[in-house]
C-alpha cells in the first residue's frame, strides 16, 4: 500500500515571539515493511530547518530556528511512504517470553535497534507493582512471545475505555491505569510498563494509521492524528513485532512508523523552546490517505 500523508502543526501565540528552537520528528523512517519514497517540510511564515542526528531513539530529528517575530507559525510536513508489512501469525516455533527475555540479557547489539535499551524504565515509563501485576495475567513466562503480545494488546483493548478527556500529554501510566481510561500514548504506556516488568525488551512508536479504512471496516481509532503504539522484540529471527493496544490489534499495513523510542519524551513529534510571554495554543490535522483509493 502506498500512502500520502499530510501532517499539520499551527502555534498560535498570545504576544508575538521573539525565537524558537524546536525539534521536529516529523518524516518517517524506514523501518521493516516500510520505505519512505519522498518527503517535504515547510515552515511559515519564518524559520530555519536543517537536518540534524537523533539524540535517542530511532528518528529522523530536523532542527527548527525562528529568530523573527512571529505571532503565529504553521508547520506542514508531506511524505509518501510505501507499506508492505504482513500480519505476524503466531506460530508454535516461537520463542517463549522466559527465552525472549533470556535473549535480550545475553543480546550485545548496541544501537539504537537493539534490545537491551528497550528492557528498562524510561523516565516516563517507571516500573509499577499494580500494572506489573495485572499485565503479568497474560505473560506467563512459557507463552508463546507473539501469542502473549497480541493476547495483552487485546485485553488493554477490551478493559480500557478510549477517552480523549481523561487524560494530558504528562498523565503518568498509574494514573491512566487506575481510571481504565485515555488515550494511545497512555494505552502504550501501560502495555510497557507491563512487559518490561517481565523482562520483556518494549519500545514506544509514535506513527499513523490510514484514515479512511477499506470498504466494510470499522475505522481505527488514532485516526487524523499522530497514533501510539508498542514494539516487542521477540527474539532475533522474529526481530520487532509491533501491537497496537488501543485497537487490540497487530501492527501492519494500516501502520506508518514515524519515530521509535524508550518513551514519548524521546520521540515527540515537536519539542523545544520558546522564548514569549503569552499563552500558547496548538491545533494538529493529521490526513493519511491511501493512494489510488
Amino acid at each position: 500500500m502506498i500512502y500520502d500523508i499530510r501532517h499539520v502543526t499551527r502555534f498560535d501565540y498570545g504576544q508575538p515571539v521573539a525565537f524558537a528552537r524546536c525539534n521536529l520528528r516529523l518524516k518517517p523512517i524506514h523501518w521493516s515493511g516500510q520505505r519512505v519514497e519522498r518527503y517535504a517540510l515547510a515552515v511559515t511564515p519564518a524559520g530555519e530547518t536543517r537536518p540534524a542526528l537523533a539524540e535517542a531513539g530511532l528518528a529522523n530529528v530536523t532542527r527548527l530556528v525562528v529568530r523573527e517575530r512571529v505571532r503565529n507559525l504553521t508547520i506542514e510536513s508531506v511524505a509518501r511512504v510505501v507499506v508492505d508489512r504482513l500480519i505476524p501469525i503466531p506460530d508454535a516455533g516461537d520463542p517463549t517470553l522466559a527465552e525472549v527475555a533470556k535473549l535480550a540479557r545475553a543480546d550485545r547489539e548496541l544501537g539504537p535497534a537493539g534490545p537491551t535499551a528497550y528492557l528498562y524504565p524510561s523516565p516516563l515509563i517507571p516500573l509499577d507493582a499494580d500494572i506489573a501485576a495485572w499485565c503479568a495475567e497474560e505473560l506467563a513466562p512459557d507463552r508463546g512471545a507473539l501469542e502473549a503480545g497480541i493476547a495483552l494488546a487485546q485485553r488493554i483493548q477490551r478493559d480500557f475505555a478510549f477517552d480523549p478527556t481523561a487524560t494530558l500529554v504528562d498523565t503518568p501510566p498509574r494514573e491512566a491505569f487506575l481510571k481504565r481510561r485515555g488515550v494511545c500514548q497512555d494505552l502504550t504506556q501501560i502495555m510497557i510498563t507491563g512487559l518490561r516488568a517481565a523482562g520483556l525488551p518494549a519500545a514506544y512508536v509514535s506513527g499513523y494509521i490510514r484514515t479512511i479504512p477499506p470498504p466494510g471496516q470499522e475505522r481505527l481509532i488514532g485516526a487524523d492524528a499522530t497514533h501510539a503504539w508498542v514494539l516487542l522484540w521477540c527474539g532475533p529471527q522474529r526481530g520487532w513485532i509491533g501491537l497496537d493496544p488501543t485497537n487490540g490489534i497487530w501492527m501492519a499495513g494500516d501502520h506508518i512508523v514515524m519515530a521509535i523510542g524508550r518513551d514519548y519524551a524521546e520521540i515527540a513529534p515537536i519539542d523545544g523552546i520558546v522564548l514569549g510571554s503569552g499563552a500558547q495554543k496548538m491545533d494538529v490535522s493529521v490526513d493519511v490517505a491511501p493512494v489510488g483509493e
